[in-house]
């Protein structure tokens, strides 16, 4: 009965989502804090943690949140997101802190930015998208050599609390809370990526990370992007 409920519940969660993120993209924060009781930014952190030094690009930005985190810090960095929605979003939360609002509006399988410029590619909780082919291709072209593409890509809510745990039961049945298969790299590795697996130890959630780099070895610099 639980495998039943949770094929309709994750059907169902995916319609939801897709509307939330573009008509009701309104809506998102609120869903967000309530579905995570509160934990998503410091679930993202887990990113933050082990960004390295130069310019930093967030490939499904959503609502900006990691953009204005990253601002913040002082760090340089574009977001890129196929939502109309999210990109008005994002801009007008970058825009109300006094920064500027570098949000292009694009599928990542095919990115307008130039090659071997990034030195650091994040994205937190993507859909399957993620590791499509063209995605990690595509990826791996606008790192520069070394760098690195961080995933957050699942977490596994531990609070005792019954929200938590009413959390982490729905997370559970809907398959977003799940142990990788044993050929989770094979995607990273056929495009040269030298991917690992991190748990991150958080108060009330261990975070799933995957850290992918590439190659010293390989070239693909270009001309730093035009901020005006």
């Amino acid at each position: 009965m639980e495998q039943f409920t949770g094929k309709f519940l994750k059907k169902l969660l995916r319609l939801f989502f897709n509307q939330l993120y573009t008509r009701f993209a309104w809506a998102y924060d609120l869903v967000a804090w309530t579905t995570s009781m509160g934990q998503w930014k410091t679930w993202q952190s887990a990113a933050i943690e082990i960004l390295p030094e130069g310019d930093l690009l967030e490939v499904g930005h959503g609502p900006g949140h990691l953009l204005l985190t990253l601002a913040l810090g002082e760090r340089k960095s574009i977001g890129v997101d196929p939502s109309i929605q999210m990109g008005r979003i994002a801009a007008r939360r970058l825009k109300r802190n006094g920064y500027r609002p570098n949000v292009i509006r694009s599928v990542v399988q095919h990115l307008p930015l130039p090659s071997g410029h990034f030195s650091c590619v994040l994205s937190t909780f993507p859909s399957e998208y993620i590791f499509d082919p063209d995605t990690l291709s595509e990826v791996q072209r606008v790192l520069r050599p070394g760098g690195i593409f961080i995933i957050i890509c699942t977490v596994y809510i531990i609070g005792r609390s019954i929200p938590d745990r009413f959390a982490a039961w729905l997370y559970r049945i809907t398959g977003q809370t799940g142990e990788p298969g044993d050929n989770w790299s094979q995607p990273f590795d056929r495009v040269g990526f030298h991917s690992q697996l991190n748990y991150v130890q958080q108060e009330r959630a261990v975070i799933l990370r995957i850290v992918a780099r590439k190659s010293q070895s390989q070239s693909g610099f270009a001309p730093s992007i035009s901020q005006a």
